[in-house]
Order: structure tokens, then sequence, then C-alpha cells
């Protein structure tokens, strides 16, 4: 049976005109009995026409219906009462409704009405005037045109609607997939980021230390030990530091306990370390500190490090290093600076450590400038904008080098209301890549 179906689905010409060949011979038979020979050949050229405009329905639509016109329009000016084969024409006004233009649909509509009307007034009835006669004939017929019509209509909303549907969840489809493509992509660059902030900066302290100890094994034994320690130490927050961000790559069963995000309150701890590395750091702070938003505390944190590690690789042995947090009405300010080699540092431009940092001003709609500085050295100049709406909070500063004292609310709206940095602006960055961008 399904076999059948699928056959019957597959070639709707030989459907139609099966159906159409059995009307034609219902109707040839009730030509036949036609007394008038020329009324059974006028009724028998009708039946032919409109049961050959329900044959091609499906494949020649326009002239299906003006067959079926025609058909109509001869019966009318014969005033012959309704045929077997009239059948054709409620099938052919139906498909017109359902699948035909919209003009053809409403022309469909309109001699469903006009054409019974006229038919009606064509046939003699039986009694003088016979208005009641004539009534119900074309009540009778414009309600079997008109509910074909109805279906047929119906069928084409229920047909657009289901269409719109499929065109709908294929569209939110699309856009779902889009919008995941997207969602991965922003959560492969963040993770991007921190794995490189994490790998370069310990990395290269580990380096520092593996070199000093290598110098000193012989000649001081005890400066060797020290800097085989400090590379334990370093390794094992490297290692902390990447099970925490591949963590989140992990299933919900064998994800461990979150650790805080890095933010302000450790850059006393991330600049000790430094200094414990070989280079001297000054880390000072200006203005009233607040409570800054994770996003903020984390991209300051990352800025200052990632900085801090290009100063150790590229600046040269005998660098010095500035850091200045600065906090404002409603930005924190950070210039991060050294004495070193600057745009004269070696590099292979193959790093992505200022591509990180512009990434994450850019996410909190800061601003970064970063080049040779005009006395020598390299510079970085980060704003990142925040809501100072939390009370004052205590930011831990490297030991012995930050301010005694407790900064005062007059130097917050003294950082504040400057609106240039406390650099002057960088020239140019040369064309060819740099060492300290090369991070």
């Amino acid at each position: 049976m399904q076999t059948l179906y699928e056959w019957l689905r597959r070639h709707p010409f030989a459907v139609d005109a099966s159906g159409a060949f059995v009307l034609l011979m219902l109707g040839s038979i009730a030509v036949l009995g036609e007394n008038a020979r020329e009324e059974a050949m006028a009724n028998g050229f009708i039946t032919f026409i409109l049961c050959a405009s329900m044959a091609v329905r499906r494949k020649h639509l326009t002239v299906a219906a003006f067959g079926a016109i025609a058909g109509g329009l001869m019966q009318i000016a014969a005033g012959m009462l309704p045929l077997v084969a009239d059948a054709a024409i409620i099938v052919v006004l139906h498909y017109a409704a359902k699948s035909g233009p919209r003009w053809m649909s409403r022309l469909g509509l309109v001699l469903s009405f006009v054409g019974p009307a006229l038919l009606a007034l064509r046939i003699e009835p039986e009694e003088p005037g016979g208005y009641r006669e004539r009534f119900f004939f074309f009540a009778f017929v414009s309600f079997m045109l008109v509910i074909a019509w109805v279906l047929g209509d119906s069928m084409r909303t229920r047909r657009a609607y289901y269409a719109e549907l499929e065109d709908r969840a294929a569209r939110l489809e699309r856009e779902r997939d889009a919008h995941a493509e997207v969602a991965a992509a922003a959560e492969r660059a963040r993770i991007a980021r921190e794995l490189h902030d994490v790998v370069a900066h310990n990395v290269s302290v580990m380096v520092v230390q593996a070199d000093g100890a290598a110098y000193a094994i012989d000649s001081a034994p005890d400066r060797a030990r020290d800097a085989l320690g400090t590379i334990s130490t370093t390794g094992r927050e490297a290692l902390a530091e990447m099970r925490r961000l591949l963590g989140v790559l992990r299933s919900d069963a064998d994800r461990g306990p979150y650790a805080p995000q890095p933010g302000v309150e450790q850059l006393g701890d991330l600049v000790d370390r430094v200094r414990d590395a070989g280079l001297p750091v000054d880390l000072r702070i200006v203005g009233v500190p607040v409570e800054l938003p994770k996003g903020v505390a984390l991209a300051s944190y990352r800025i200052v490090q990632e900085a801090l590690t290009n100063t150790r690789k590229h600046a040269g042995p005998t660098a010095n290093a500035s850091v200045l947090l600065g906090y404002g009405e409603d930005v924190l300010e950070m210039t991060i600076t050294d004495d070193g080699r600057g745009a004269d540092a070696p590099g292979d431009g193959m790093g992505h450590g200022l591509v990180g940092m512009r990434e994450r001003v850019a996410m909190l709609g800061g601003r970064i400038e970063t080049g040779p500085a005009l006395e020598g050295g390299w510079r970085v100049w980060a704003v990142l904008p925040y809501v100072a709406d939390a009370g004052p909070t205590t930011v831990p500063s490297a030991s012995g080098r930050a301010p005694a004292g407790r900064p005062t609310r007059d130097h917050a709206a003294a950082f504040a209301a400057r609106t240039t940095p406390a650099v002057p602006p960088v020239p140019p960055a040369p064309t060819a890549p740099t060492a300290q961008g090369a991070a």
C-alpha cells in the first residue's frame, strides 16, 4: 500500500487523468440519455472540455481555469441544467484557490456567485415566475462552489503557515549556530589571553632564575639555591593557574572549586615576585582606592603583569621599571614604564601580549597606548572606566615601595581632573615589530 501511495505521489498527472476519465465516462452515460441529437452533442462537447480541464489542472492550471470558465459560459449561453461533468469545475476551482496565483483565486470566488446567478436567470422554471426555484438553484450551486473555494484557500493559508514555520525554524537554527560560533570564539580568545598571561609571566621568571642559577652555581651556591627555590615556587603557581583555566573545559563533575581571579589586591605580590626575579620595580598608587568590578580588576592585573614580563624579557639586564596606579572619579589609569632598550630591543614579532592587552581594554571600553617613551625605554599607558560606587578599600603595595601614607580625596580629584596621561604622548611606533610588542 505504501509503495502504491508513493507511486501516486510521484505521478500526479496519472491520478488526475484517471479521475477525469471516470468523470468523462459518467458524463457520457448521462449524455447518451438525451433525446435531441444536437443537445447531446453540445453536452458531450462541454463534458469533454471540463474533463480535460480537470486532467491538466496540475500541469497547466491557467489552461484548466480558462477551460472550466469556457465550459460554464457555454452552459449559460445554452441555458442547460447542471451536468455531471460540472464536478470538474469544483475540482479546478479548489485547486486554483489552493495553488494558483492570487488573481486566479479571486476571479474564481467572483465567478462562484456570478456564474450560478446567470445560469439561474437562463433556466426556464416550471412555474410562472419561478423566483423561488431560481433562488434555491443559485444558492445551492453557489454554496458548492464557495465551499470548494474556502477549502482550497484554507489549504493555501495552512501551507503558507507551515512554510513560514519552517523558514523561521531554519533561520533560528542558523542564528543559534552563529551565536554559538561567536560565543565559542570569544571563549577561545579569553582562554588564550589568560593562558598567554600566565605562561609568559611565569616562564620568563623561571628562565631568568635558571640563567642566574647556572652562573652562580659555582661561585655562590646559596644564591643558586635561592634561584632554584624561586623556580620551583613559580612553577607550582603556573601549574595551579593552568589547572584553574583548564577547569572550564572539563565537565561539571570533574570541575574543581573555583579560585578567585587576581586583581589589584594582588599587584603587590606580583611586584614582589618580579623584584625577586631580578627586576627593580617601583609601585605607586595615586588617589583613593575603590572596589573595582571584577573585569576591570582582572584586566588591570593582567596588563601590569604583561608589561613587566615584556620589560624583563626585552628591556635589558640593567633596566628598572615603574608602575603607577591612579584612581580617578570614574576611571583607573595605569602607567608602566622602564628605562631599558625600548624600540632597540631585539624581538621576533611572534608574540600576542600587546594584542591581548588591547582586547582586554577594548572589551571594557577603555583606551591603551604602547610604544617607546621620549626619554628612553618603553611605556604602556591604559585607562579603564569603572563606576566608583563602593567605599575605599585597602590595596596592598610592594614592601617598602608604595607611599607610606593613605591617599587623600584631593589626590583623587587632582588625578580625575587631568585630561592627558601622566607621560607625554609617544611618537608613532616604528613599522618594524619591536620586542616589547612581541611578547
